[in-house]
C-alpha cells in the first residue's frame, strides 16, 4: 500500500528515541494518560544501556554533582538532576527487585545484567500505556499547529514531539546525526561536537616511542587545565585509554598537552635523597612502584642509564619534577566509534532547564545526549538521561 494512503495516526506525543531518556519520558507522559507513541529505528529498545557498564549497567553515580557535567551553561543540568535523583531512580529498581551494588567513586552497577533495567523501563511503559514502533524509519518531521512525523509506518500527528535520539557515539548501535538535524530544521543552535570518553591517540612519534608498551597499565593522576582524575592509565597499540584518560577527554582540545603524575602517592625527590648513596639503576627503582617495561622505556627516553649515586642534585630533581609532570600531547581521538558520550549538542540557551522545552518551538522537547549537558565517566550520563527525561515527561 502506498504510504500516503495509509491513515494518520493521531497522539498526544511522539518520542523519537527508545533509549534512556526517551523511555523515561515515554513513562512519565504516559503516567498523565497522555497518549504516547515511541518510535525507534533500530530492532530493540535501549540498546546503549544493554552495553553500559560493560553488561551490567553502571546506572547512577550517588556522588553526582552538577559539577561533574561539561556543558556551555553548567547551571542549566541543576534543574532536572535535583528533580530526579539517582535515589529516585534507585527507588524504581527496588520496586522492580532489581539488585545493585556500589563500587569505587560512588557507581553503582546491577548485580544481574543491564537487561533487568531495560525490562524494567518496559514493564513501566507498558502499565504507563505507552505504544512503541521498532524499526521505525523518521523520513520527514514538519510543524503546522501540531507536528506530522512521516515514517514507513505511516504518518503521526501529535501536540508535542520529543527528541531523544542521543549523540554520535557508537555509531554500531545505531546512532545517528538525526537529533541535531532535526533542531537544525527548527532554527536551534548547536554547539560544537567531539567524541567524549573516548581513548587518545599518539602521533607517529609517541607511537614509535611507546609501540611496545601495549597492555600496560598503571595508576596515575591525569590533568589538563586545572582538573585531575585520579585512576588506571592504559597503552594500547594507538594510544593511551583508562578511565583517567577517558575523563581528561572531554575536556581535552586538539593540539594542547596533558600531565600525568606517576607517582601520586609519594614524593618521587624524597625517594631520590632517601637512595641517594645507592648503586641501583633508576629504572630498577621505579620499576618496585610502576611497571617494570614502562619504567626502563621511560627511563630511556627521560633519565641517562646510570646507578642513582651518579646523578647530580639538580639532575634529580628535574627527574622527580618529570615524574609528576609527564608531559604528552595526544594527536587525537580514537572518535564517535569509541566514544561512550558525545560533548556538545542543542544549545541549552534554546532551551528550558524546567520542561526541557524549545523557547521557540511550542512543544518540542530535546532530551538526554543530544542536549549540550555531557556528564564524566561513572553513570553520570546515565542519570542525565533518566533526569532529563523525566522533566520532560512532566510537560510534554
Amino acid at each position: 500500500m502506498n504510504r500516503d494512503k495509509k491513515p494518520l495516526i493521531k497522539k498526544d506525543v511522539i518520542i523519537i528515541g527508545a533509549g534512556a531518556a526517551g523511555l523515561m519520558c515515554a513513562i512519565e507522559a504516559g503516567k498523565r494518560n497522555r497518549s504516547v507513541l515511541v518510535l525507534e529505528h533500530m530492532d530493540k529498545i535501549g540498546k546503549k544501556i544493554r552495553v553500559s557498564g560493560g553488561g551490567r549497567c553502571n546506572f547512577t553515580n550517588i556522588n553526582l554533582r552538577p559539577d561533574d557535567y561539561l556543558s556551555a551553561n553548567p547551571h542549566f543540568c541543576k534543574s532536572a538532576l535535583a528533580r530526579f535523583t539517582p535515589y529516585d531512580f534507585i527507588g524504581m529498581l527496588e520496586r522492580h527487585g532489581i539488585e545493585y551494588y556500589k563500587k569505587e567513586k560512588g557507581q553503582l552497577f546491577c548485580r544481574g545484567t543491564s537487561g533487568d533495567i531495560v525490562r524494567m523501563l518496559y514493564e513501566e511503559c507498558c502499565n504507563a500505556g505507552v505504544e512503541m514502533r521498532m524499526n521505525c524509519r523518521v523520513r520527514s518531521i514538519t510543524k503546522a499547529g501540531h507536528f506530522y512525523v512521516s515514517t514507513n509506518l505511516g504518518r503521526i500527528k501529535a501536540g508535542s514531539l520529543v527528541i531523544a535520539t542521543g549523540g554520535l557515539s557508537y555509531p554500531e548501535l545505531g546512532a545517528t546525526d538525526m537529533g541535531f538535524r532535526t533542531a537544525a530544521r527548527f532554527g536551534l543552535k548547536i554547539t560544537h561536537l567531539k567524541p567524549a570518553i573516548v581513548p587518545l591517540v599518539f602521533g607517529r612519534h609517541d607511537l614509535e616511542k611507546f609501540s611496545e608498551l601495549s597492555g600496560v597499565s598503571f595508576d596515575a593522576v591525569v590533568g589538563y587545565r586545572g582538573r585531575q582524575f585520579r585512576g588506571e592509565v592504559l597503552f594500547t597499540h594507538r594510544g593511551l585509554s583508562g578511565p583517567a584518560i577517558l575523563q581528561v577527554s572531554s575536556y581535552w582540545e586538539r593540539g594542547d598537552e596533558i600531565t600525568i603524575d606517576l607517582m601520586p602517592d609519594m614524593d618521587a625527590y624524597e625517594l631520590f635523597t632517601l637512595k641517594r648513596k645507592s648503586r641501583i639503576e633508576l629504572s630498577n627503582l621505579l620499576s618496585e612502584y610502576l611497571p617494570r617495561r614502562f619504567s626502563h622505556r621511560w627511563c630511556e627516553l627521560n633519565a641517562p642509564a646510570r646507578p642513582l649515586c651518579q646523578y647530580t642534585e639538580k639532575e634529580l630533581k628535574d627527574i622527580a619534577h618529570q615524574i609528576h609532570h609527564w608531559t604528552i600531547r595526544p594527536a587525537g581521538t580514537e572518535g564517535y566509534r569509541k566514544a561512550e558520550i558525545t560533548a556538545g549538542g542543542i544549545d541549552t540557551d534554546e532551551l528550558s532547564s524546567k520542561t526541557m522545552e524549545a523557547k521557540k518551538v511550542p512543544g518540542l522537547y530535546f532530551v538526554g545526549e543530544v542536549v549540550d549537558v555531557a556528564g564524566q565517566l561513572g553513570g553520570y550520563n546515565l542519570q542525565w538521561a533518566w533526569s532529563s527525561g523525566f522533566v520532560a515527561g512532566q510537560y510534554a
